[in-house]
């Protein structure tokens, strides 16, 4: 799959969070993060709203735009 959909990967590097830590804070395997970051699958919507709540960022900030 090479089109990206999140930008998960993009804001745990900017705000130094690891892939692990967010695996064990969502009680996640880390392949499931792992493969959420570099776009292979993505996170169910109930995730995602976890994901921006733990990062606390809103939800939008995690969604790459499909408008071009």
């Amino acid at each position: 799959m090479s089109e990206k959909f999140n930008r998960i990967k993009e804001i745990l590097v900017r705000q130094g969070v690891s892939q692990k830590d967010l695996a064990l804070q969502l009680d996640k395997n880390e392949h499931t993060v792992s493969n959420w970051c570099i776009n292979k699958s993505q996170p169910h919507l109930k995730d995602l709203f976890k994901i921006a709540e733990i990062l606390e960022v809103d939800v939008c900030e995690l969604l790459v735009s499909t408008k071009n």
